[in-house]
């Protein structure tokens, strides 16, 4: 469903919104090894959404990311839009052109229901809900 380049962008997002301050960057080094994620990679991720203004990218000695606005108003679908884009709730799984409620293939009607709750979990679900289960749970967030 997710690529893991999103997986990892939400996962390092969640870790910044925990560890990171304005006043407290979180480091390439320091989330890469938290995370597992190689640091090149994961740096082309974090760049991606510094440039999209969800992350502060800050250079330097006492440099790293912190986040471009509150975690609540930072959602999912944020995420997912700029990593993924929207294909998953766009795109027909079976013909190569568009399929709609006017023109749907043979699982329009059956995908259709799904998207749509998919679409609304990912709008309104913040990284803020996900550091406080985080913070309450670390073990239900593996970090």
């Amino acid at each position: 469903m997710l690529s893991n380049t999103c997986k990892y962008a939400i996962r390092a997002v969640v870790y910044i919104s925990v560890y990171a301050s304005p006043e407290k960057k979180a480091g390439i080094r320091e989330i890469s090894g938290k995370l597992e994620i190689p640091t090149p990679f994961l740096g082309k991720i974090l760049q991606s959404l510094a440039r999209n203004k969800l992350l502060i990218s800050t250079k330097g000695p006492h440099g790293g990311f912190s986040l471009g606005r509150p975690a609540e108003d930072i959602s999912l679908m944020d995420i997912v839009e700029i990593v993924d884009g929207t294909d998953i709730f766009d795109t027909c799984l079976v013909r190569t052109t568009p399929c709609s409620d006017e023109s749907p293939c043979g699982i329009h009607d059956s995908v259709t229901p799904i998207r749509k709750e998919l679409k609304h979990f990912f709008l309104n679900q913040t990284i803020a809900d996900l550091s406080t289960e985080f913070r309450r749970d670390s073990d239900r967030i593996s970090i």
